[in-house]
């Protein structure tokens, strides 16, 4: 987790220095990008909830969004991500919706999507989603550097 230790580290700092919060919707990476902003002396500054959203149950339950409300979306798609991270900012208040959406393996999931893909989703006063294609079918790799993207993407985003 060292790795995503020091990106967490250096994102929680922006975030602290700039008043800003997050929260984070994640599916295959499995808390590790709750886990690592957590990780970090002081996270309850920029650090408001974090859900795992492994499921359609999950989804209904933790955030609040019913089969209508992604009528036509699939998950492990950026769209799907976009609507996660939106949903996120919104329900926490937040400055920052951060998502991830995706197949860790060490099979793909049942849209055809391959092990190690994934979709971010960043809503904020940046908006952007993205998708990672690790190639590879290691469940635990995947899930590290689907973290690592995350915050990556949002450590960018801060500029």
């Amino acid at each position: 987790m060292d790795e995503l230790a020091a990106i967490a580290e250096r994102v929680g700092q922006r975030l602290k220095d700039r008043g800003e919060t997050i929260a984070v919707a994640e599916s295959s990476a499995g808390g590790l990008i709750s886990a690592a902003l957590l990780a970090v002396p002081g996270a309850s500054a920029y650090f408001l909830g974090g859900a795992v959203v492994y499921t359609a149950k999950a989804r209904v339950l933790l955030m609040d969004l019913p089969r209508e409300a992604v009528a036509g979306m699939r998950s492990s798609s950026e769209p799907y991500a976009n609507i996660l991270a939106q949903t996120s900012r919104e329900r926490f208040g937040t400055t920052w919706g951060l998502s991830e959406t995706g197949a860790a393996g060490p099979t793909g999931n049942s849209y055809g999507d391959a092990a190690g893909h994934t979709c971010l989703g960043l809503a904020g006063p940046l908006q952007v989603t993205t998708t990672i294609e690790t190639g590879s079918a290691d469940r635990e790799a995947n899930m590290r550097v689907f973290a690592a993207a995350a915050l990556s993407l949002l450590e960018r985003a801060l500029g």
